[in-house]
C-alpha cells in the first residue's frame, strides 16, 4: 500500500527531510488563466490540474507541490481574461523551481499540465531537459492530462471535440460543478495549425472546439477515471519508485 498522499507546501522542514528518503513522486500542477467559453471559468486548466494530481497522489502516496498557475495561451490570446507568458518566463520558472527540487535530493517529477498548447509544453520540456542537465539523479516526466482526455475523442464523444467542448465541460461539471455556467455555445476553431499567429475572429469566432451543449458529470467522471489509470500507469512506466 502507498503512504498516504501529502501537499509538499504543508510539510514542515523537517518532515520533507525524515520523508524525502523514500523516494515520493512530486507532482507539479501547471495551469493557465485563459478563456474558455462563456460558460467555463478562466482557471478551468488549473483547476482539473489540481484536483487531478490530488487524486493521483492518493493512489501512489505522491507529494503535490504548489500549481504554477499560468502559462502560454497564445491560441486563445485576444479574447478577453487570458494571461499568456512568453516561452522564456514559463521555461525560466519552471526550469528554476525543477532544479530546486533536484538540489533537494528529489528524484522523481511528474510535470502535470491542465493547458496542453504545444507552445506551453515545449517550454515545460525545456525546462526539465534543463533541470536534468543539472542534476543527473532527477527523472521528470512531462505531460499534459488532455494527452490522456482526447484518446476519448471518436469514442465517448465526436473526433472533432476540443478546446471547452463536450469533454473538458464535462470534466468541469464532474471536478467544480459551482463554475459552469449554462450558455454553452457551439465553436469551431478553422485556422491551420501550419500557420503562425494568432487566430482572428473569423478563424475562431469563440474559445470553444466543438459541442458542450450535451455535457454531462456523469461523462466528466467516467473521463476522469479514465485518465487517472492512464497517469497511473504512466507513472509506473516511466517514473518507477
Amino acid at each position: 500500500m502507498s503512504p498516504p498522499a501529502e501537499a509538499l507546501g504543508d510539510l514542515s522542514s523537517r518532515a520533507f527531510e525524515r520523508e524525502r528518503g523514500r523516494n515520493p513522486l512530486v507532482i507539479l500542477p501547471v495551469g493557465a488563466l485563459e478563456a474558455h467559453g462563456p460558460h467555463l471559468p478562466l482557471a478551468a486548466d488549473q483547476i482539473q490540474a489540481e484536483a487531478t494530481a490530488r487524486q493521483l497522489a492518493e493512489r501512489v502516496g505522491g507529494w503535490v507541490a504548489p500549481t504554477l498557475p499560468y502559462g502560454i495561451c497564445t491560441s486563445a490570446q485576444r479574447f478577453p481574461g487570458t494571461v499568456s507568458l512568453s516561452l522564456e518566463t514559463l521555461s525560466a520558472v519552471a526550469r528554476e523551481v525543477l532544479s530546486e527540487f533536484g538540489r533537494q535530493g528529489i528524484r522523481r517529477v511528474l510535470v502535470l499540465s491542465g493547458h496542453a498548447e504545444s507552445v506551453h509544453l515545449a517550454a515545460l520540456k525545456a525546462a526539465a531537459d534543463a533541470a536534468i542537465a543539472k542534476h543527473p539523479h532527477l527523472r521528470i516526466a512531462v505531460l499534459s492530462d488532455y494527452d490522456f482526455v482526447y484518446e476519448r475523442r471518436g469514442k465517448d464523444v465526436p473526433a472533432d471535440d476540443g478546446h471547452a467542448g463536450l469533454l473538458e465541460t464535462s470534466r468541469v461539471l464532474h471536478l467544480a460543478p459551482g463554475s459552469v455556467t449554462a450558455e454553452r455555445p457551439r465553436g469551431q476553431r478553422r485556422r491551420s495549425p501550419f500557420l503562425a499567429g494568432v487566430p482572428n475572429e473569423s478563424e475562431w469566432p469563440e474559445s470553444v472546439s466543438g459541442d458542450p451543449s450535451m455535457a454531462s458529470p456523469e461523462l466528466g467522471a467516467r473521463v476522469q477515471q479514465y485518465v487517472l489509470e492512464r497517469l497511473v500507469e504512466t507513472v509506473a512506466a516511466l517514473l518507477p519508485e
